[in-house]
């Protein structure tokens, strides 16, 4: 495993975990951007480990495909623009990770809920809902997780579009909570008269997410193209 020289953008809760274990790893950080860094030479850097503010998010990953860095990125809220950014990474032949959650573990786990989604889509008389839960600081509801589960259940069930709070015979359920200190907890449910069937994934702390964030970026280094956790983790 090579040493790498590593930006992270974005220095919050998730950038200094990513730090901590990168450092353990035998990489340098040569640049931590926040808020109030408008302009920074990413060109220093070997690669990037974007966890910022969405609304800084796509300039981040423009800049650093612009300057010929690969960049890994788990900010959620800027997916607006994922295709607009995918567009603009290929023409540029550029190197991009995007997941929504960089977890071994949860990516393990969507795939198990996509493998049950297929499972429960052939049986009737249950209805599914999901159940996120995250601290009191995280801004968006529901968490990109979330969304990519229930993306998951409605490509392979009669759901065709997720609600918050309440939802239609056609809609997806998922109840939003925040509490206290919470890393992350993600569950679905299939419910009938007589039983369920429940799957659940609950993170005890930011370890496993910063973990695979760096992994991800050890794995990008080098390559050409737009990647998920799928290709990093062969599965």
């Amino acid at each position: 495993m090579n040493k790498m020289k590593i930006a992270l953008l974005g220095y919050g809760r998730m950038g200094k975990a990513i730090e901590r274990i990168a450092m353990e790893r035998g990489h340098e950080i040569v640049l931590k951007i926040d808020v109030d860094h408008p302009q920074f030479d990413i060109k220093q850097a070997d690669i990037a480990i974007d966890f910022s503010d969405p609304s800084a998010a796509y300039e981040n990953l423009k800049n650093c495909i612009n300057n010929n860095v690969p960049v890994v990125c788990g900010t959620t809220g800027w997916l607006s623009r994922y295709d607009e950014f995918i567009d603009y990474c290929n023409q540029k032949n550029g190197a991009f990770i995007y997941a929504s959650n960089f977890s071994i573990g949860v990516n393990l786990f969507f795939n198990v809920n996509e493998y049950l989604a297929k499972m429960m889509n052939n049986i009737k008389g249950y209805e599914v809902e999901m159940e996120e839960i995250h601290h009191i600081h995280k801004v968006d509801a529901p968490s990109g997780t979330a969304i990519t589960l229930a993306e998951q259940i409605i490509e392979n069930s009669d759901k065709d579009r997720w609600k918050l709070d309440s939802a239609k015979q056609n809609e997806l359920l998922i109840k939003v909570k925040r509490e206290g200190e919470v890393p992350g907890t993600h569950s679905i449910a299939y419910r009938s008269k007589v039983d369920a069937i429940e799957i659940k994934h609950t993170a005890f702390n930011r370890d496993g997410f910063a973990y695979g964030a760096v992994i991800a970026a050890e794995w990008l280094l080098g390559k050409q193209g737009v990647f998920d956790m799928k290709d990093v983790l062969n599965i």
